[in-house]
């Protein structure tokens, strides 16, 4: 069973200016949830952690964590992951889940088991779940039974 525990918020992608800022690529609904979010990373502390500003029509956001003051300290953190916990997310309603949810998750196309989620992508044309065997699979009009753990596709 996977670990469910920390689900993946965003990433660090570069520095910001010269005062050690950093750029944000977020992956939640919203970038402004960053304000709220408990941000936790293996490079600094939550309590570090302060949300700065969104880029406007941007999924990026401006962040600054103490103890890294300046553009090569802010260097040190690209590609760092952050995450928060799972008991920090928004209840779901009936037939909701969370992407993260899915990974592991059988998929069945017209009545054939093709695979078992690894990721899940979206290069804007909407999501694409990425199977174990590498193959690529529509999420759209795809039917998802939880308890059975299946994922239907066309």
């Amino acid at each position: 069973m996977l670990n469910n525990n920390k689900i993946l918020v965003g990433k660090i992608v570069a520095p910001q200016g010269i005062r050690g800022e950093v750029r944000i690529q977020t992956y939640s609904d919203a970038p402004m949830d960053f304000k709220k979010f408990n941000i936790i990373s293996d490079k600094f502390k939550a309590e570090d952690f302060r949300f700065v500003r969104t880029i406007p029509n941007s999924t990026v956001i401006i962040a600054k964590i103490n103890g890294f003051d300046d553009r090569n300290a802010a260097e040190t953190l690209r590609g760092t992951e952050l995450f928060i916990g799972r008991e920090d997310l928004p209840d779901l309603g009936e037939q909701e889940y969370y992407q993260t949810d899915l990974i592991g998750l059988t998929v069945n196309q017209r009545g054939n088991i093709i695979g078992r989620v690894a990721c899940i992508q979206n290069f804007g044309a909407g999501d694409i779940l990425e199977l174990e065997n590498g193959d690529m699979v529509s999420f759209i009009g795809a039917n998802v039974d939880m308890d059975a753990r299946i994922i239907y596709v066309r």
